[in-house]
């Protein structure tokens, strides 16, 4: 019997959905939301029955009848760490979502959705890999400074879903497998994938790692002290050197890869080409450094996200680092796809839903 399932991914203006029969999408819909609308709203979870009604209004539009689903799942949001899976909306899952225990951000409403309107016609809900899956082995916590450990906040729902694709389309078991897994967009996190889990990542928010379109990644830790006791910058406009305004956005102006291609490639700008070069160049030392941490057995590189259709720069990571292991493909970042695909695993026995 084949599968429907509603999609939940909110964001800050906008709620996107999709549905889908098995991995086949029937449709799918950003619904965006003014400044004006939102700002209605306190807090994050006071926006819930506003984007419910949207939701529901759309499938009646769409003559989507929404007791045909069989599933509906959301984008997990700022939960305590927990390993990577599909766990079920339970109440105490529900609980931390709408308390928002690490933040509060857009995506604690996914789950908090889907509960609500899965309830409401009696089938199961489910969120998939959130940003705080957490998996680290316990050395790699240890940053040198004991108040500040490292942390494991990266693009767990497209780095496992890509690495379950290769092991599928390779006829191999996912925990059987060590992988070098790099996602590029907005962000950048690399991450070594051993026997099923993410033992070591960089922080693709605030932490460290290669710089990217919008973030500044690991900076020179005493210069930056001196930046923020200098006077000449508050708390919040330090943090958005760091996440926003970092990256290709301090340098170029931009936060879009193809801008910067055309600056490089077209137009012949030095700067942009040195740019995107050490981009390249701080991207490989992060594969690297989790070569390392896999001690050289590396069953394959995987490389994702939405910078993976720049053919410049996966060229360029390939021959600094196609001696690590094989490389494979997999561009864009197809998160409704992934949340589905979680759904599945369950829904066919692939995998266990497990429990917050």
């Amino acid at each position: 019997m084949s599968v429907k399932s509603l999609i939940i991914n909110p964001g800050s203006t906008s709620t996107k959905i999709g549905v889908f029969e098995d991995e086949t999408l029937l449709f799918e819909e950003t619904l965006r939301h003014s400044t004006e609308e939102i700002a209605r709203y306190a807090s994050i979870v006071d926006q819930k029955d506003f984007r419910k009604d949207i939701i529901v209004n759309l499938l009646k539009e769409k003559n989507f009848d929404i007791n045909s689903l069989h599933v509906v799942v959301g984008r997990g949001g700022m939960l305590k760490p927990i390993s990577g899976g599909t766990y079920t909306v339970s109440d105490d899952l529900l609980a931390d979502l709408k308390v928002g225990v690490q933040g509060q951000h857009a995506s604690n409403l996914g789950g908090i959705l889907a509960r609500e309107i899965a309830d409401s016609i009696g089938v199961p809900s489910y969120i998939v890999d959130p940003v705080v899956v957490d998996e680290l082995m316990p050395q790699a916590r240890y940053s040198g400074v004991p108040e500040l450990p490292r942390v494991s906040i990266f693009h767990a729902l497209n780095q496992k879903a890509v690495a379950k694709r290769y092991a599928k389309e390779t006829g191999k078991a996912y925990d059987s497998l060590n992988l070098i897994v790099v996602h590029m967009g907005g962000g950048v996190s690399v991450g070594a994938h051993k026997a099923g889990k993410v033992i070591d990542v960089f922080n693709a928010l605030d932490g460290d790692g290669a710089f990217s379109p919008e973030r500044a990644g690991g900076v020179p830790s005493g210069a930056l002290i001196k930046m923020c006791f200098s006077g000449e910058y508050t708390q919040e406009q330090v943090y958005k050197k760091v996440v926003g305004n970092g990256g290709f956005n301090a340098y170029l102006g931009t936060n879009d890869m193809r801008d910067v291609d055309k600056m490089a490639d077209e137009d012949g700008d030095e700067k942009a080409k040195l740019i995107r070069d050490a981009f390249v160049l701080q991207v490989a030392k992060d594969m690297g450094s989790m070569a390392c941490v896999l001690e050289g057995r590396i069953d394959q590189i995987i490389i994702t996200g939405g910078i993976a259709y720049d053919k410049y720069v996966v060229e360029a990571l390939k021959q600094k680092t196609g001696w690590i292991a094989p490389v494979t493909v997999y561009p864009g970042e197809d998160e409704l796809l992934a949340l589905a695909q979680g759904a599945l695993r369950v829904l066919n026995g692939e995998e266990k839903a497990m429990t917050y």
